[in-house]
């Protein structure tokens, strides 16, 4: 029979933070065992339950005992089975024994047993039907193993209060109290962490008139809802909240970062959003500080006009419904009154000294033992900066402005407002150094050089951002490589592949012509002071290539395109995407396997007779007509591939490659090129050498076949 199955577990406030991501494990890991021992019908379907003080799921469909299964067992080797007379040996006869035991059968003959070929000797095989196990019985087991397994980031050791196993110490994430166990009606007997599963759980802890029994699983959600005043649904809880925020918004904007969501849904069980109000002069702060203090430290969603102008209304989602809200607003305007008073005088006070009046005091912060301080990781990204500067360009204000910025970039970790709040390292820069007279695209470079932060960040919005970005990834990227701490494995504690495709997207969206290697090489140049440093260009560039092939793959470039274009190592990468689009529109072509397949016998031939450079072909030494007429075609055809490569008309350049494919098939066909003359072999040597500088001008298309 199946029926409809809830399991709960009661307890003491669960962890925010972690709720979703529990509530998600539970549910999978009951369901998933339920499954592997044949307790569910093909369209049984899990639904997830999780709020401050629960853990549940509902799945439907569960059978009350498990499907018969037909088992087939390796007894024994039937050398060992059979004695030289071919009669059932001893350890056979124990054997069958021991089967009948752990199967229930009344006894096990040899004649029941199957002879088969097993790997390359024979083996005797014991089939038969396990019955299936009650529900209760797989329960258990499935339970345990999935409380074992939660991703619980701190587990508790309590002892129970109650009941004959007072005294007992369990240990989970919180404090259990009650565990609901219904197969449709019927209570599964089971204990789980001390607890004997019942029908009774407890509703919202002061909405709720006390204990709530369960008639039956499929009226779970409706019961916690109407008498225990309790969402259960953490999806459902997130979607509600987030709908009453917008519309008590009014017209406003909600500031409501998905995070904040998740965190606040897993404080609430039954939210209720209400408006709260805070002081007019707080907003002479910036509103960068307000929004964090409010977020971060009270969890109230923050309100801005359609321009993105803070509002002095901000709302907070309470877990408390009432008539009168008063004294829950006026409590959390009063909470967050003292928060903004901070955020009002570190702003003032750091103001008393400019950020070039830090800088020296960066001296006392330690950035790596093997490294130095702030202060000289500051010097190096100076110098960084400029030399990136005067490759970029020759305008000297460029070089003035980026040397400024970088020497202020990491000053405003010093002061008391990003000593409260690191998240607003940058930003808070920008605004002090914007107070004390610097240049804007300078003041600007200080929040924007953190840029790209991540995956999809916007990047940096001006040259001397730009510059800046560029330097301090990069220092940081050859600085820790070089003292021996690259990324190992899913381990990379200083973010040195985000660093690597932070520069990355720079170079390749803003299409700057700058050097991979000489960005590289100027960046180890200014570690050369330190003993503990070895330099690592040839490692990083390698790493940049690898993270490159990654971005392009996302871009939707096939990998043998990929591979066709980086194995040409770019060192600027200004061009790279018309040279892929090119490869791409190549590899399209009729004729791009064979002449690809060509590029690659020919590569192999180069590589086998060390041919290195491309030599004169003598036309006097061309006796074969295929290779005539490959020298005549590639002669008509060069001008128009140099020509559309000069103008940056890749496809063009590969397109009218493809006319070569007829002399190229008719040259390896007819022709042998390791003649026994040596000047014979050299000349059609250097014939391949021109043709393979000619095929791979845009890209070695010889990576377009496996």
């Amino acid at each position: 029979m199946s029926s409809t199955l809830l399991i709960e577990i009661f307890t003491e406030e669960l962890p925010p933070k972690a709720l979703e991501k529990l509530g998600n494990a539970f549910a999978s890991g009951i369901f998933n065992g339920l499954k592997a021992r044949d307790f569910l019908a093909s369209d049984a379907v899990a639904t997830t339950y999780a709020t401050p003080r629960r853990l549940a799921v509902i799945i439907s469909n569960v059978r009350a005992i498990s499907l018969d299964k037909t088992m087939r067992e390796k007894v024994l080797p039937v050398s060992v089975a059979l004695d030289a007379q071919g009669q059932p040996s001893v350890p056979l006869i124990k054997k069958l024994a021991a089967l009948a035991a752990t199967t229930n059968a009344v006894l096990i003959t040899p004649d029941q047993l199957e002879r088969a070929v097993d790997g390359k000797a024979e083996s005797f095989f014991y089939s038969y039907t396990a019955k299936g196990a009650a529900l209760e019985v797989g329960l258990q087991v499935i339970l345990d193993d999935t409380i074992a397994k939660l991703p619980i980031p701190k587990q508790m050791s309590y002892q129970l209060q109650h009941g004959p196993a007072a005294g007992e110490t369990v240990h989970f994430v919180r404090p259990a109290h009650r565990l609901i166990a219904l197969h449709g009606d019927t209570v599964v007997t089971l204990r789980l962490l001390g607890l004997n599963a019942d029908r009774i759980t407890g509703g919202h802890r002061f909405l709720s008139k006390g204990a709530i029994t369960i008639a039956d699983a499929e009226s779970y959600v409706e019961v916690l809802a109407s008498q225990g005043k309790v969402v259960a649904s953490f999806s459902q809880r997130k979607e509600q909240i987030r709908a009453a925020l917008l519309a008590e918004a009014g017209d406003d904007l909600v500031l409501m970062p998905e995070s904040l969501l998740d965190e606040v849904t897993a404080l609430v069980e039954w939210p209720v959003v209400y408006p709260c109000h805070f002081e007019d002069e707080y907003l002479s702060v910036p509103q960068e500080c307000l929004i964090l203090t409010m977020q971060t430290n009270q969890k109230y969603f923050a309100l801005t006009d359609t321009d993105g102008k803070l509002r002095s209304r901000f709302l907070i989602v309470s877990n408390l419904e009432t008539k009168d809200p008063q004294y829950i607003i006026q409590g959390n305007e009063r909470v967050v009154r003292p928060r903004l008073a901070d955020a009002k005088f570190f702003f003032e006070q750091d103001q008393k000294k400019t950020l070039a009046e830090r800088v020296p005091l960066l001296a006392n912060v330690v950035y790596h033992n093997k490294l130095g301080n702030q202060f000289q990781r500051t010097q190096r990204v100076q110098t960084i900066a400029v030399a990136i500067a005067a490759l970029w360009s020759n305008d000297p204000l460029l070089a003035a402005r980026a040397s400024r910025a970088a020497e202020l970039a990491k000053a405003d970790l010093l002061t008391d407002m990003v000593g409260e709040f690191p998240e607003l390292q940058g930003i808070m820069g920008t605004y002090y150094a914007g107070h004390d007279g610097e240049a804007e695209p300078v003041a600007l470079a200080i929040s924007e050089h953190y840029q790209p932060r991540f995956a999809g960040d916007a990047l940096p919005t001006t040259d001397t951002s730009t510059v800046v970005a560029l330097a301090d990834k990069l220092e940081t990227l050859v600085g820790i490589w070089g003292i021996g701490l690259q990324p190992t494995g899913d381990k990379d504690p200083f973010a040195l592949r985000r660093h690597a495709l932070g520069v990355l997207r720079m170079l390749l969206e803003k299409r700057l012509p700058l050097s991979l290697q000489q960005l590289l090489q100027t960046t180890a140049g200014s570690f050369s002071e330190n003993t503990n440093f070895k330099d690592p260009c040839a490692e990083v560039l390698s790493f940049m290539y690898d993270r490159l092939r990654g971005i392009l793959r996302e871009r939707g470039y096939a990998p043998s395109q990929i591979e066709a274009v980086i194995a040409q190592q770019p060192d600027t990468l200004t061009n790279i995407i018309e040279r892929l689009d090119a490869v791409q529109a190549f590899a399209a072509l009729p004729e791009a396997e064979a002449l690809a397949a060509a590029n690659k016998r020919i590569t192999n031939i180069l590589k086998k007779n060390n041919v290195v450079d491309t030599g004169t072909v003598q036309t006097g030494l061309l006796q074969d007509e295929a290779e005539k007429n490959l020298v005549a075609a590639m002669t008509n055809v060069k001008p128009q591939v140099d020509a559309a490569f000069a103008q940056g008309d890749f496809a063009g350049a590969l397109q009218s490659l493809a006319r070569l494919r007829s002399e190229v098939d008719a040259f390896f066909n007819e022709v042998m090129v390791m003649a026994e003359d040596e000047h014979l072999r050299n000349n059609r040597l250097a014939l391949l050498s021109n043709l393979h500088l000619m095929l791979n001008q845009v890209a070695d298309i010889s990576k377009l076949v496996a």
